[in-house]
């Protein structure tokens, strides 16, 4: 998968909002701040709303740092709004749920299973400029936790603001960076 440091590719797509009910989205809404894309396999399923109801719970701090969140799955926006309207955990989301029912975006992305018409647990952190800078892919059965979002979007967001300096693992927000040199060669 070569999609880090590409730009998003293309695309039309139907989404829920709530409050908004049914809205328009293209690449083109993930340019001027920080989007987290998570793909997941399908609504009403086991796995999915545990992911998406974690998701929920980190938004306001996504937020606070300049972060939208989409999750895309290739069910239609019919369904996601169908799922918001019959789950108590998915009753709670108030991020944008894209559908995807062409499979365009899950292709876009390389998280489309073809012979499943599903998508990969997939998670995308992409910078303002529409620039994917992080990729997680789970299997199936094992759910993310958005927790660790934060810290990879702080560590994306210092970067981006700092060039010369890079983040170390386990690196959090006001720890020391590294400036890659010849004099750190062999010294770490």
């Amino acid at each position: 998968m070569a999609l880090i440091g590409k730009e998003v590719e293309p695309f039309k797509a139907q989404a829920y909002k709530e409050g908004e009910d049914f809205i328009e989205v293209t690449e083109q809404d993930f340019k001027g701040h920080w989007s987290v894309v998570c793909f997941y396999p399908a609504d009403f399923t086991f796995v999915c709303p545990t992911e998406l109801e974690d998701l929920q719970n980190e938004y306001p701090k996504l937020q606070e740092l300049g972060v939208e969140v989409y999750s895309v799955s290739t069910d239609t926006h019919f369904t996601h709004k169908a799922w918001h309207d019959h789950s108590d955990a998915i009753s709670k989301i108030t991020y944008t749920m894209i559908g995807d029912p062409s499979h365009q975006i899950s292709r876009n992305f390389d998280v489309l299973v073809e012979e499943e018409g599903r998508a990969d647990r997939g998670t995308f952190i992409i910078d303002p400029d529409g620039v994917i800078q992080a990729v997680e892919i789970n299997a199936e059965g094992i759910g993310r936790d958005a927790t660790t979002l934060i810290d990879k979007i702080k560590a994306a967001q210092y970067v981006r603001n700092n060039p010369g300096e890079v983040c170390p693992a386990k690196w959090k927000e006001g720890e020391e960076t590294l400036k890659p040199s010849l004099d750190l060669v062999g010294k770490i």
